[in-house]
């Protein structure tokens, strides 16, 4: 089917005009806010402290409600997308074709969705559940209790997460491969507002998305350097500090910026690599020399089937029948979770966008939304399987003694289990340092391109900058709440910053649908165009009856 041809940019078009513009509207405010927001925190803990304490009250009575709503909008959004005409158009020219073969586009799919937080969260989610369960089912059998605490893990990983970045992606895709603009998120609202993008309003939008993406990277990066802390101390190399926390994140910013300084990609492709190669043998190592292997495989198929059983009803609970309790438990997991996907999803949209030439938005759809799901429901399955099996029917506890969940130390107890704990303990640690490498670095060159009005190339030193940025502002955190407080903070804050950009994102909902229907409208006049001219030659022939008679 032939879709409306890309438009053409040329000396007069906006993005050629905008080019010329100065940047210094979106990087000076973007970096000021986080400046001060760095500066405040170290010179006034105590008020910061007590700042996050009540703002978290706050946040959970006020945005938990609307979070569910729009993202689980944003699947239906996600699937409308993909369904009819609209599908047919291509993220590029009519007759491109994809730049990466479907395999490779899957593996950077899968790498893209694969980080931090899975290492992290991998046993302690569905432990956390099954410890300290959601209120509408904490009277239930223990059985239903970890069957709950599964559906809720792949409910906070699984299409609603990755139709947050899709949401995004393909606003992004379109505008920079259909439509030949910058990469830029303002051009994704162009559809909407016109050339109103590129002055004023362009200029807080972007700046909202990189404030909005600099903590959602910092929060990653705290929770990562709390793992590799808990893991040192369970290798006995050294205690869990929160100075210990700050000096890893010190350090290993240090190494993301020697990453950016170098300019290697190949070396940042190489890490990736490696880290997806250690990602696959430790999950394998929990499969195969775990004590829960049958057991794995059988709740990995039985979740898949839960999950979709009560699909809907987990996508809109709000549990407002449940007081406090249950705005509670919904800040701390659902809306918490919402918040820090919306937070990144400038950063990983663009970089799908950017893999996506060629695709269709059907392709694009389909891809974003299923391959991540499927590869992290099966990694949850395993980490989160074998705990919940090791904790109900296995001989071992993995929670403290008062019945709570040490979070850092969850990874590290189940790897206790199997034969040879010191070595997958050592490589859990440095899968954690890679990513924490290789998110630094990237985040940090997606942001540079933002400030800088998209472009491809931006400078080494504001990119050493913004890298510089994510490390302060998780270590301010730490530093001034402590470490059990400070990620508790960065939790809180990521739901905070991600607010504005959710506006942004409804807006993006809007100009997609409103560019995408335009275009496949105009491609069925087209293609009702042609059969018209082609019968209307085939009767001049005298090849095909009069449709008159």
């Amino acid at each position: 089917m032939s879709t409306a041809p890309v438009e053409q940019v040329d000396a007069e078009s906006p993005e050629v005009k905008y080019a010329r513009r100065p940047k210094t509207w979106v990087f000076y405010p973007a970096m000021g806010l986080v400046a001060l927001f760095v500066i405040l925190s170290l010179v006034f803990p105590e008020p910061f402290a007590n700042f996050v304490t009540s703002g978290n009250e706050a946040v959970v009575n006020g945005l938990g409600w609307y979070y569910v709503l729009i993202v689980t909008g944003f699947v239906f959004f996600s699937v409308w997308m993909a369904w009819g005409r609209r599908g047919d158009v291509v993220l590029g020219a009519d007759d491109e074709t994809p730049q990466y073969s479907l395999l490779s586009w899957f593996a950077m799919l899968f790498a893209a969705g694969m980080g931090i937080g899975l290492v992290f969260w991998g046993v302690a989610e569905p432990l956390n559940h099954l410890v300290t369960p959601p209120p509408d089912v904490a009277r239930g059998t223990e059985e239903a209790i970890a069957q709950s605490a599964m559906n809720r893990t792949f409910l906070h990983w699984g299409l609603h997460a990755w139709a947050i970045y899709v949401v995004v992606g393909l606003a992004i895709a379109h505008a920079v491969h259909r439509r030949g603009r910058p990469v830029s998120i303002r051009w994704a609202l162009e559809p909407l507002f016109g050339k109103r993008v590129e002055g004023w309003l362009g200029d807080v939008v972007d700046v909202v998305a990189i404030v909005g993406t600099i903590f959602g990277v910092a929060t990653s990066l705290g929770f990562g350097v709390a793992q590799v802390a808990g893991g040192l101390e369970f290798l006995g190399i050294a205690q869990n500090t929160t100075p210990l926390q700050v000096g890893l994140i010190f350090g290993i910013t240090a190494v993301a910026t020697l990453s950016v300084v170098s300019g290697l990609d190949r070396g940042i492709k190489w890490l990736s690599n490696i880290n997806m190669g250690l990602a696959v043998i430790l999950l394998l190592a929990i499969l195969l020399l775990g004590p829960a292997t049958l057991f794995v495989l059988r709740e990995f198929v039985q979740s898949i089937g839960s999950y979709f059983q009560n699909f809907f009803g987990l996508s809109f609970r709000t549990l407002p029948f449940y007081g406090s309790d249950g705005e509670s438990w919904l800040g701390g997991w659902t809306t918490y979770y919402w918040g820090w996907w919306m937070s990144w999803a400038p950063f990983v949209g663009v970089f799908i966008a950017r893999i996506s030439r060629g695709r269709t938005v059907r392709e694009f759809v389909s891809g974003v939304l299923l391959v991540p799901t499927a590869v992290t429901f099966l990694w949850f399955a395993v980490l989160g399987g074998t705990g919940l099996w090791e904790q109900r029917l296995g001989g071992e506890s993995l929670v403290e003694a008062d019945g709570s969940v040490d979070s850092t130390m969850s990874l590290f107890k189940l790897l206790e289990l199997l034969p040879g704990t010191q070595l997958w303990s050592g490589l859990a640690i440095v899968l954690v340092v890679i990513f924490f490498v290789t998110s630094s670095d990237s985040g940090s060159f997606v942001i540079d391109m933002i400030s800088h009005g998209g472009s491809p190339n931006p400078p080494v030193w504001s990119r050493v900058l913004w890298a510089v940025a994510e490390g302060l502002i998780a270590a301010a955190v730490l530093w001034a709440a402590g470490a059990e407080l400070g990620l508790r903070a960065l939790q809180i804050l990521a739901i905070l910053v991600a607010a504005p950009f959710s506006f942004v994102m409804v807006a993006m909902c809007i100009a997609t649908a409103r560019v995408l229907i335009r275009e496949s409208k105009r491609a069925a006049r087209l293609e009702r165009a042609a059969l018209r001219r082609e019968l209307l030659i085939e009767m001049q022939e005298g090849t095909a009856p009069d449709p008159v008679r």
